[in-house]
């Protein structure tokens, strides 16, 4: 019975309630804000849309994220690149592709200058979606990474250096990159940051995920000013999102009161079956289509594709 309730898709409409007036929707719209997604058509970006998934919180569900939308977005017809440059591998596995030490990944394409179109695999489950694995040998990187040329840019170089590849031999270019860091700012995620133009950033509905996300802002003026300045903020998610309790109902006003153009209207309620899906090496999108996390995961990836390219500061 718990799990029935935890199941049911009413966790975003709630909260598109509660911000409604907020947002200047006329009554009734809120309800029906998902269908209207969900009817619309998608249209290939005017130009390759590259995002890192980031929070140095975690647990926060940046992974779950990061292959979800991408699946989402591949299944809509989209074609997308994941570059999962997190050590654990967790992208990687969701994903169903192999990433024993033996497989060429994005440890190879970082400090071996393996090209990226050596090492990408096709998701076994998913059409249009490509992957670029991580290993176990990437938790030694950050260490091997310090004493080379142009450290921060590796990835950035050798993935500009792929969609030229594929032009050359006449394949489309990609329409979304999505790159899954690790839950911390070494030379991994300041790569990720440098080769991105937008930040994706998951959130728990909690009060310490505030806390992080402040700091996470502070990392990204960083990179901004130092090392990329074509970087910004583009999109909040909240995740395992329970509109039954008050504190996340509020943590979701205070993000939408600070950030009115980044927080997604739509929110991933908690749901069992995202969670049981990695075990089976399968998204929530594969594993169970019509549960509320595939639901809420399909809107939240038409609301990004809706919003288009982030204009240039």
């Amino acid at each position: 019975m718990a799990e029935e309730q935890e199941e049911r898709p009413g966790a975003w409409k709630a909260l598109r309630r509660r911000w409604s007036g907020k947002n200047g929707a006329k009554k009734g719209e809120e309800a029906t804000a998902p269908s209207k997604l969900r009817r619309q058509r998608l249209s290939r970006p005017e130009r390759t849309r590259v995002f890192t998934t980031s929070n140095q919180k975690g647990g926060v569900g940046k992974t779950t994220t990061t292959v979800n939308l991408a699946a989402a977005l591949a299944r809509a017809g989209m074609r997308v690149l994941v570059i999962d440059i997190d050590p654990q591998g967790n992208a990687s596995t969701a994903l169903n592709v192999p990433h024993t030490s033996d497989v060429a990944s994005v440890y190879d394409v970082l400090l071996d200058e393996t090209e990226i179109h050596e090492a990408v695999q096709d998701a076994p489950d998913i059409d249009g979606l490509q992957v670029l694995p991580a290993t176990i040998d990437l938790a030694g990187a950050e260490i091997e990474l310090v004493s080379l040329v142009a450290r921060e840019a590796r990835l950035q170089k050798a993935l500009d250096r792929y969609m030229t590849w594929r032009e050359e031999n006449g394949q489309e270019r990609l329409d979304y990159v999505f790159i899954d860091c690790p839950p911390s700012l070494g030379l991994l995620t300041v790569n990720a940051f440098v080769a991105a133009e937008e930040v994706l950033i998951p959130i728990q509905a909690e009060y310490y995920a505030l806390e992080g996300l402040s700091q996470l802002l502070k990392n990204v003026q960083m990179i901004q000013k130092h090392l990329n300045p074509r970087l910004r903020l583009s999109t909040i998610l909240l995740t395992m999102f329970d509109s039954r309790t008050n504190l996340a109902v509020q943590v979701a006003e205070e993000v939408r009161e600070h950030f009115p153009d980044q927080l997604l209207e739509t929110a991933i309620p908690r749901n069992v079956r995202i969670s049981e899906a990695p075990s089976y090496q399968q998204t929530v999108l594969t594993y169970d289509p019509t549960s509320a996390g595939a639901v809420a995961y399909r809107e939240a990836a038409a609301e990004i594709a809706l919003q288009g390219v982030p204009a240039a500061q």
